[in-house]
């Protein structure tokens, strides 16, 4: 995610000093922000070569992993707040990963294209898959492994034994509140265990 007002929006989630872990960190933009402007501290997980040396060389500290191996190296509790932004549709067992994120962080952060948002669903409607800025590959090509709605999330969130403390959409960096599985292209959830 390297729009910067949606990357400001998920920031103001993160309490100012937070300990923070953030799984599928990316070019560590976010880490980065955190750090400077939310005087936050703590690792990056990101698994592509590219990625781990863009962070390096941006000062975030970064671990290589495989997310779909786990997070056993941490204890419980080990973070404040644990952020999933773009990264629950990449993984091969996502609810493994959820479980994962509500034991080694005091609370999570997931932000997740909204395959519910309306250009998708017109673009169902009209028999073909959306390639929209959220979601910009063809069917074929894309790195989703699947494809979730706010919906879907409440329901995993409750199956998991986890409280939604906040819940909305972001669209051009804005928050939408109202109706946001419709009006908005991205959803984010901020839950702790239950």
């Amino acid at each position: 995610m390297s729009d910067h007002a949606t990357m400001h929006a998920i920031a103001r989630l993160v309490p100012e000093g937070s300990r923070v872990l953030d799984l599928g960190c990316g070019d560590g933009a976010l880490l980065d922000l955190l750090q400077r402007e939310r005087g936050c501290s703590g690792y990056g997980i990101e698994i592509a070569d590219a990625n781990v040396l863009a962070c390096v060389r941006r000062g975030v500290d970064v671990i290589q992993l495989n997310l779909d191996e786990g997070l056993a190296a941490f204890a419980d509790d080990s973070f404040d707040v644990v952020l999933q932004i773009d990264t629950l549709q990449h993984l091969r067992n996502a609810e493994v990963m959820l479980r994962e994120t509500a034991r080694v962080g005091k609370s999570g952060i997931v932000a997740f294209p909204n395959f519910a948002h309306w250009p998708n669903r017109l673009s169902i409607l009209r028999g073909r898959m959306p390639v929209t800025p959220r979601l910009p590959y063809q069917w074929y090509d894309t790195p989703n492994i699947r494809v979730g709605t706010f919906k879907d999330f409440e329901v995993l969130a409750r199956k998991n034994r986890l409280r939604v403390l906040d819940a909305f959409g972001l669209q051009d960096g804005r928050e939408v509140r109202w109706l946001p599985n419709a009006r908005a292209g991205t959803a984010v959830f901020r839950f702790e265990r239950d």
